[in-house]
């Protein structure tokens, strides 16, 4: 029982008799009885008038008979005509019973019990079919509206039975709407979805990284008078991003800052000193000394101005670029190792070669780093691979390398977090901000049963 305490088979239909006796004949057989008793009375007087008439018995036999014979031929008629408007009408509502809306009872007219009735049942069946075809298209907008929303969209009935999904929800679940649709959620391994509460924040991927988040909004609604309930995710990762992107250069600005009152003096204090030095023998070590603090104050001042380039990225400029030619001017680039270019169809997107030039090359950087990294057995034959293919509306660039892999994924793109002895730790914060200027993304991960790294920069190709 649901919570209003109705099911679908409660309520209670009110059947109006048709007669007064439970058990009695057919309307038809009943119609022709009483039309032939009616016959009865006719014969009685034709008897009593031949009687009198001193008729033989031949003669009343014969008339009796006529009488008889032309009142079932009357009865049939009368019958006929009462019988196949109703047969009529009982076809028209057997098809609205089966949604064919296309009969229509004809020759009625008001002021007529049976014309009445037959315009009646032809207005019901026009109103039935307006509501169907209302339905059909309200269905149809539904089905549109699912399909282009971008969110994940799913409901689930009382037995926790996948009853709806959108192509985005199929999409971000890696599942077959056709195989998913009717199988429980836990066949489904989304039983974690339903015991969220609303307003969670969750990852909809449990192999995808911790900055893929979405927020999820709980409803539910009725179909046949039984709940259900409805899932919907909206994707908050590029929001949380920017509040985070926002946080850091708060705190690198006042970092900056602080940083700089203290260094701008230290390597004036410095320089200056170095210039008073005497040039004896014993002041060699103080002038080194002073050329060390005046140089890390430098090295210092160059890695604070990286990061404050780093958060005034500037907007990108848009032309229609060819990504062959992108990919084909980041390997001539680099020759410590022998790219392989995995061609596809060339495609032309409107971005700004500069910029995705500059996320390649970090791409590309990384890979070549894993690769060769001396430290990692098994680098002694490095690959990597630099291609690009068509997903949709979008086209991915990728970039393989055959290292080591990742081995924490959650910090990837966490400024100033690298693994490099010598990394700073905003090249794939950089790749980000670049890709998402461009309504694109940047993702990372292992290459599963492969040795090595992928790397995905995902862009629009109609950019709108």
């Amino acid at each position: 029982m649901d919570s209003d305490g109705l099911t679908p088979t409660s309520a209670k239909v009110n059947r109006v008799p048709l007669g007064r006796s439970g058990r009695r004949l057919s309307f038809e057989k009943r119609l022709r009885t009483w039309l032939y008793l009616l016959a009865l009375p006719a014969m009685a007087l034709a008897l009593m008038l031949l009687l009198g008439q001193k008729a033989s018995g031949q003669t009343i036999l014969v008339c009796e008979a006529g009488i008889l014979l032309a009142w079932g031929l009357t009865v049939s008629t009368l019958v006929e005509q009462i019988i196949r408007p109703l047969q009529t009408l009982s076809n028209v509502v057997a098809a609205l019973r089966e949604d064919d809306y296309s009969f229509r009872a004809r020759g009625a007219r008001r002021n007529d019990a049976m014309g009445d009735l037959a315009l009646e049942v032809n207005a019901l069946a026009s109103m039935l079919q307006a509501q169907r075809r209302g339905a059909m298209e309200a269905m149809a907008l539904l089905e549109r509206v699912m399909a282009s929303i971008e969110s994940p969209l799913l409901a689930f009935d009382r037995q926790d039975r996948l009853l709806m999904l959108n192509a985005a929800g199929a999409s971000a679940f890696a599942i077959s709407r056709l195989m998913a649709v009717g199988r429980t959620a836990e066949e489904l391994h989304l039983e974690h979805l339903l015991k969220a509460q609303d307003g969670d924040l969750i990852a909809l991927s449990q192999k995808g990284p911790l900055s893929d988040r979405w927020i999820l909004k709980r409803s539910t609604f009725r179909s046949g008078g039984v709940q259900h309930t409805m899932l919907m995710f909206s994707d908050v990762s590029r929001a949380l991003r920017e509040e985070e992107r926002l946080a850091w250069e708060r705190l690198i600005r006042v970092l900056g800052h602080e940083i700089n009152n203290s260094l701008t003096p230290i390597k004036s204090i410095a320089s200056s000193l170095r210039g008073r030095l005497m040039a004896t023998e014993s002041s060699a070590d103080f002038e080194r000394g002073l050329a060390v603090i005046e140089n890390r104050a430098e090295s210092l001042n160059r890695f604070l101005q990286a990061y404050r380039q780093l958060m005034k990225l500037p907007t990108p400029r848009l032309e229609s670029t060819s990504v062959a030619s992108l990919v084909h001017r980041v390997v001539q680039l680099e020759d410590r190792v022998q790219i392989v270019v995995v061609a596809s169809e060339d495609l032309m997107i409107s971005v700004d070669p500069a910029q995705i030039e500059q996320v390649l090359i970090n791409l590309v950087r990384n890979a070549i780093e894993a690769a060769t990294d001396a430290d990692v057995p098994g680098c002694d034959h490095p690959e990597v691979q630099l291609g690009w293919t068509r997903h949709a509306n979008d086209v991915i660039l990728f970039v393989t390398d055959s290292g080591p892999g990742l081995s924490n994924e959650s910090n990837l793109f966490v400024p100033f977090y690298t693994t490099k002895q010598n990394g700073t730790g905003i090249g794939l914060m950089l790749a980000q901000q670049i890709a998402e200027a461009h309504l694109g993304s940047v993702r990372l991960a292992n290459r599963g049963n492969m040795r090595g790294c992928v790397a995905e920069l995902r862009l629009p190709v109609n950019r709108t």
